[in-house]
């Protein structure tokens, strides 16, 4: 399979598994239009939707991408059942498409009913984590991110985080905040500054990388155990996780 980024609005992408016969899948298509272009351009045979969550910017294309494509099936949670979704997935589930097999893993904290979807190495994990973040808590609570974030830390290594905003440097500016002195962080920062600067993507992000330089999967880490309770003093890892969460929303 090959794995396409289509950029979308300021800073999605929407992105696209195609298999050598051009067959695709299409991931949280948030409008239609670059997507449409993409297709024609490649000649493209669109074979399915997934959708990991009910926002506009994920789900905003489907209705047109589908009106051209009426055959699509469009795999989403319970939340998107009114945004174009005709085939309901949960946790555990796994699904067959272009001869690939993804499992649904329910990863809440951005939204109540968000999935992420996984076939190895793709993990299309919405807005739970991104490069060196992780997203708003609009609908769940930080014990649910921190165990869904548990659950994305269980995959394989070499797993490609295929999240869905270039947010990689304003998240690598704040790990700087919070542990200036940590060398991978550092390193990261300035990859990042450089590519940014040349307008080039920083994503997929690999998961073994991600255990680095992501301060949210680091909460059992004792530089930054010790920073936070500088401030403070907690025990847990879902209270570190919900002091990074509060402290980036206010960075």
């Amino acid at each position: 399979m090959n794995l396409i980024s289509i950029p979308a609005f300021q800073d999605n992408y929407i992105w696209v598994l195609t298999n050598d016969e051009g067959r695709c899948i299409i991931v949280d298509p948030g409008e239609a239009e670059p997507v449409l272009k993409a297709i024609e351009q490649n000649q493209w045979q669109p074979e399915a939707i997934l959708l990991t969550h009910h926002h506009h910017d994920h789900v905003g294309g489907v209705a047109a991408i589908c009106a051209k494509f009426p055959h699509l099936v469009v795999y989403g949670p319970a939340e998107t059942q009114d945004k174009g979704a005709t085939r309901i997935v949960e946790d555990g589930e796994k699904i067959l498409i272009l001869e690939s097999e993804f499992s649904v893993i329910a990863t809440p904290g951005h939204t109540l009913g968000h999935i992420s979807f996984f076939s190895f190495p793709y993990l299309f994990c919405g807005d739970t984590m991104f490069s060196g973040g992780c997203g708003r808590l609009f609908e769940g609570t930080p014990a649910q991110m921190y165990q869904s974030f548990q659950k994305i830390n269980a995959l394989p290594e070499d797993t490609l985080i295929c999240c869905a905003h270039e947010y990689t440097l304003a998240n690598m500016k704040f790990a700087m905040h919070v542990l200036p002195e940590d060398v991978a962080i550092q390193d990261y920062y300035r990859k990042v500054k450089e590519l940014r600067a040349k307008n080039q993507k920083t994503l997929p992000g690999i998961l073994k990388n991600e255990r680095k330089i992501n301060l949210f999967l680091r909460t059992d880490d004792i530089d930054l155990i010790n920073k936070i309770n500088e401030e403070t003093n907690m025990q847990q890892p879902e209270e570190f996780f919900a002091w990074l969460r509060a402290r980036k929303d206010n960075f």
